[in-house]
């Protein structure tokens, strides 16, 4: 059996995201890469000048959105009252990381592919702008994991953080929480989730979906050879210490699925959950959800066919039924 160590005292909190009033207010842009986004990016435009709403873009995206005040990340961070994030999940998880000192309500705009953080679709924004300038939204709050390494900075992970090997040989890295030794892994890697991001590479690696309700993070050891080799669920206030052992190929740490840096033998990664790191904007939280369950079942959820049918959208369930069933 488990002991689990005693948690850690709770992080402080962190001061609350402004009531989203919309009309009057700063509207930052976030856009993907290289997807196309003009057909949005006019909607808004055109949004903006009937509401008096300033409009700011970050200078990185500033030459694929030509006509907005641009503004380094720290400036536009503390300027924006909103974001509309326009692309896909990795898009989304830019913007909320770009926010989290201060987190501001932000809309995702599918542009992307899967999108399980996204909901809106380009057809459906200017609806979306509407339903916001009335007040017709929720907010859901997101956890994030802030790591530290032994180089100064701290990075935050909205979905995961991964020690992958490079090279050969295997991960091999002991496990301390809240300062008490906990066990070691040696695996192709090693992820550590959030609720949002276990539906990402640790359900991959086989463990478990923890509901976004849930102030919880999970670690999975990937194809484990020896050590702990099932997934461990912690607390919201512990706090994961994982320390390279001497006997382990050399560790790249990637976070939301971005390389960030590398570990060498005695490298040090710390992680802890921070809650409310995020405000994500909710038009129809009971659509989005079933749309997200149909997503899983796709990636190998396990739905019975009458309970995957029961995801479908009413018009479309009728045609598949057939008429007088």
């Amino acid at each position: 059996m488990c002991v689990f160590p005693p948690a850690l005292p709770p992080c402080a909190p962190h001061r609350p995201a402004p009531r989203l009033v919309i009309v009057g207010e700063t509207l930052g842009l976030v856009v993907h890469p290289s997807k196309p986004v003009d057909s949005s990016v006019r909607t808004i435009s055109a949004y903006a000048r009937t509401h008096g709403v300033r409009i700011v873009v970050r200078a990185a995206d500033a030459p694929r959105v030509p006509g907005f005040e641009a503004l380094p990340d720290a400036e536009f961070a503390d300027a924006v009252d909103w974001v509309i994030s326009l692309g896909g999940d990795g898009t989304m998880l830019g913007a909320l990381r770009l926010v989290m000192e201060r987190p501001v309500p932000v809309l995702g705009v599918n542009h992307g592919n899967l999108g399980f953080l996204v909901e809106v679709f380009p057809t459906q924004l200017e609806a979306a702008l509407e339903a916001l300038v009335h007040n017709e939204f929720t907010i859901e709050p997101h956890s994030c994991l802030v790591a530290g390494t032994d180089v100064p900075g701290a990075v935050a992970g909205f979905n995961d953080l991964v020690l992958t090997r490079l090279g050969r040989g295997a991960v091999s890295v002991d496990l301390t929480v809240n300062g008490q030794q906990f066990g070691y892994y040696k695996c192709d890697a090693l992820v550590v989730a959030t609720p949002t991001g276990s539906t990402a590479y640790n359900y991959a690696a086989g463990g478990p979906v923890i509901s976004p309700s849930a102030a919880a993070m999970v670690v999975t050891p990937v194809a484990p050879m020896a050590g702990v080799s099932r997934s461990v669920v912690l607390g919201p206030n512990d706090e994961v210490r994982l320390h390279v052992a001497g006997d382990s190929a050399a560790v790249g740490v990637e976070v939301d699925g971005v390389e960030s840096e590398t570990l060498a033998h005695d490298g040090v990664l710390t992680a802890r959950l921070r809650q409310d790191a995020a405000k994500v904007v909710r038009l129809a939280a009971g659509a989005h959800a079933s749309r997200s369950r149909v997503k899983l079942s796709l990636l190998d959820l396990p739905l019975r066919p009458d309970q995957l049918l029961e995801l479908v959208p009413g018009h479309l369930r009728q045609r598949l039924e057939g008429p007088g069933e």
